[in-house]
Order: C-alpha cells, then sequence, then structure tokens
C-alpha cells in the first residue's frame, strides 16, 4: 500500500510540475516569441549552469545534431548572448559561454517568469501558500540529499501521502 501512496504522490508531483511549466513557458513565449526561441532559451539556460561545454555536449543534451546546434548558437553569438572561446589548454577544442548580456537577458526572464507565478499564487490564501512553501521545502531537501549521494528517508516522506 505504500508504494502505491509513493507512486501517486510522484505522479501528482511530476502532472503539477508539467503543467506549472507549460503554462510560465507559454507566458514566456508570448512575452519573447520575437526574440528569443524556445531552443535559444533552454540553450541559454543550459550555457548558465554549465559554462565552458562544447558544442558537441550541448547538441547531445538537446538532442540535436551538431550542425543543428551550431546554427542555433551561431545565431546566439551574433546577437552577442553567447561566447565562442579557445579552451584553455587544448586549442583544437571550442567552448561556450554566457556573455553579460545572455545573463542579463535570463536574469530578466527569470524575474518576469517569477511574476507571472506569483500572480498566480495570489489568488490562494496566506495559508495555502505557506502549505505551497512548506512542500516545495521537503522536495528541495528530497532531491538535495538524493543529489549528494545519500537515499532519502523512507521512514519520513514513503509513509506519508500528498494529501
Amino acid at each position: 500500500m505504500a508504494d502505491k501512496t509513493i507512486r501517486e504522490c510522484a505522479s501528482l508531483v511530476m502532472d503539477t510540475l508539467h503543467m506549472i511549466m507549460r503554462s510560465i513557458g507559454a507566458k514566456r513565449h508570448k512575452r519573447h516569441a520575437e526574440t528569443l526561441s524556445m531552443p535559444q532559451f533552454g540553450a541559454l539556460r543550459f550555457l548558465k549552469h554549465h559554462r565552458g561545454v562544447s558544442l558537441s555536449l550541448l547538441s547531445s543534451r538537446h538532442g540535436s545534431s551538431v550542425s543543428s546546434t551550431s546554427r542555433l548558437i551561431d545565431g546566439l553569438v551574433e546577437r552577442g548572448y553567447v561566447s565562442r572561446e579557445v579552451a584553455a589548454g587544448d586549442r583544437r577544442r571550442i567552448v561556450l559561454g554566457l556573455t553579460e548580456l545572455g545573463e542579463a537577458t535570463l536574469e530578466s526572464i527569470r524575474r518576469e517568469d517569477v511574476g507571472y507565478l506569483a500572480e498566480m499564487l495570489r489568488t490562494l490564501s496566506a495559508a495555502q501558500r505557506a502549505t505551497v512553501v512548506q512542500a516545495m521545502d521537503t522536495l528541495r531537501s528530497a532531491f538535495a540529499l538524493t543529489r549528494m549521494g545519500k537515499a532519502a528517508s523512507t521512514t519520513q516522506q514513503g509513509e506519508q501521502s500528498c494529501q
């Protein structure tokens, strides 16, 4: 019975996160469709969290060909969002990074996304928002433990349902 409850909880989390991200993405697309495509935005976000990656790694992570990713990056370089540099210690390797404009653009989009999400959360009562914060803290802790290679405690989390 506990496994079913855990799986139901996991399914609820997945479905809810998917709905939230689709809503934010749709709003972002309306605001930035003329300036950044969704693949370009995804590439910028990836570069923010993975500085100095190669074009081939970026293309494999995004499930596209190197030539397609290269064209995508060309456009971002031309517009000043991304830099290409020769890797230190290996002149044959080119690494990608965000420029100041790329960083500022992502930060601006993030602020807009947070503002949109805040508007959506405004419809909740203070008690409901506190519950959301508590749930997010719980999830963040569980995933932080997993990322550090530690198993989450099944006694605390496995026997509770998402009520």
